[in-house]
């Protein structure tokens, strides 16, 4: 992807797809961050979403019926996908959108992970926190339209699924609060937020920080009937050698009882998956809660539960997050681990996760489905398998002898669109040789 891509502003998967290469410490990265239980989203909505496959929430309801997910992430963080620049007139950008939408139909998907609170901001109007600066340039300017709620009408009128994808902690991608807006909360309560790496982030071991980021983030839920709540793979941010993450004032008065930091931030963590589950349930049932981690949650030299990896990067230790964890207690709905590698890659081989993770989800209910990285088709700094354009088709063969896995979720809506060598039209074919369900 030319420009700023989930490589360097989405998610920190691929900002580290090179890192992991060698066991070496990660690297410094820039960085941002599927079918689910019906929202009542209206009788003819809910005809159209039948069309394109049962809600994730019916799998209790309806035994032996396996239904396929098949996603695309819509990344707006720097305009990465949509709008495609800031300061376009309301009308154009809807277009956009809906053109967005009506793609995901011809390309035989059903969902959607609209990201709607990349920045500490907002695709809605929201009480809490300034409209996104994606939109009109300036953060906190109304756009004169509702982004998320259009989204959430428009796609389940097409019979897709829309799961409205949230970043809990990163507040910008700079590390000045001056240029967020003057009302902005993190302005407001600077003691809420460390600058590392060069960005500003809200600080996980604050409670007032926790309740506040789900407050913003829920918000949503109330308003829309949201099919998911989804999360990326940002929790504590990703190692930048050299620095230090400064939450020495929130450890010391929190931080009791606990062995070590490393575990007092997890807890953090658990903390604030498991509260916003709790929640959602309360707010809307129907809503489900997905998470998509960075594929490696430990290596089995540091864990003999982990993989057979040798990952630069353990979301257990590095991002503190138990994303195994989260799964076997049962808190998320589903699961979509970034496995944004090729078959074959030495430390980290797609064939080596997709079944590890089939075997964390064996037997709890959560749904499993593989984040792919349609964006490295054709990429020639790629490994040669990404120069065919059947290696995400060997993928999709793979994942179809682990009934675990559910579905497949391809990043991101601008290469669904440019399909690089041809390889998501051989995904789209695929998925029409196979029954609808």
């Amino acid at each position: 992807m030319a420009g700023l891509s989930r490589r360097t502003l989405t998610t920190g998967a691929v900002g580290v797809a090179a890192a992991i290469a060698l066991p070496a410490p990660a690297q410094a990265r820039a960085g941002a961050g599927a079918g689910v239980g019906a929202a009542q989203p209206g009788a003819r909505a809910a005809q159209a979403a039948a069309a394109a496959g049962a809600p994730a929430g019916e799998r209790h309801r309806r035994p032996g019926r396996r239904r396929e997910l098949r996603g695309m992430w819509i990344a707006t963080v720097a305009n990465t996908d949509w709008p495609s620049a800031p300061g376009l007139p309301p009308a154009q950008q809807r277009q956009e959108l809906l053109d967005l939408l009506d793609l995901a139909v011809e390309r035989r998907l059903n969902a959607v992970m609209f990201q709607v609170r990349p920045t500490a901001d907002a695709f809605w109007p929201s009480p809490y926190e300034p409209w996104a600066a994606y939109l009109t340039g300036t953060q906190g300017c109304d756009p004169g339209w509702d982004p998320l709620g259009t989204a959430v009408r428009e796609a389940h009128r097409r019979g897709l699924e829309l799961h409205a994808w949230f970043n809990p902690y990163r507040v910008a991608n700079s590390a000045d609060p001056a240029l967020l807006a003057p009302t902005h909360p993190a302005r407001r309560h600077p003691e809420w937020t460390v600058t590392y790496g060069g960005k500003l982030y809200y600080n996980p071991g604050l409670p007032e920080v926790r309740r506040f980021v789900q407050d913003a983030m829920l918000d949503a839920v109330r308003r829309y009937p949201v099919d998911a709540v989804h999360w990326d793979d940002y929790f504590y941010p990703y190692p930048v050698a050299g620095q230090v993450f400064d939450d020495d004032a929130a450890y010391a008065a929190y931080g009791a009882g606990f062995p070590d930091r490393d575990a007092w931030r997890r807890h953090n963590t658990d903390l604030l998956v498991r509260e916003t589950a709790a929640r959602i349930k309360a707010i809307r049932p129907g809503t489900q809660f997905g998470i998509s981690p960075f594929g490696v949650w430990r290596n089995a030299a540091n864990d003999p539960l982990g993989s057979a990896t040798t990952a630069g990067v353990q979301t257990y230790d590095d991002l503190h997050a138990d994303t195994r964890g989260w799964v076997k207690r049962g808190w998320i709905d589903y699961i979509v681990p970034q496995v944004y590698w090729n078959i074959g890659f030495a430390a980290a081989d797609y064939a080596t996760l997709v079944p590890w993770w089939s075997d964390v989800v064996r037997g709890t209910g959560v749904n499993l489905y593989i984040g792919e990285a349609l964006y490295k088709a054709g990429d020639p700094t790629q490994p040669a398998p990404w120069q065919d354009p059947r290696e995400l088709l060997r993928h999709l063969d793979l994942c179809a002898h682990y009934p675990e896995v559910r579905g497949n979720v391809y990043f991101s809506a601008s290469q669904v669109a440019a399909d690089p060598l041809g390889a998501m039209t051989l995904v789209q074919d695929r998925y029409a040789q196979r029954r609808r369900h």
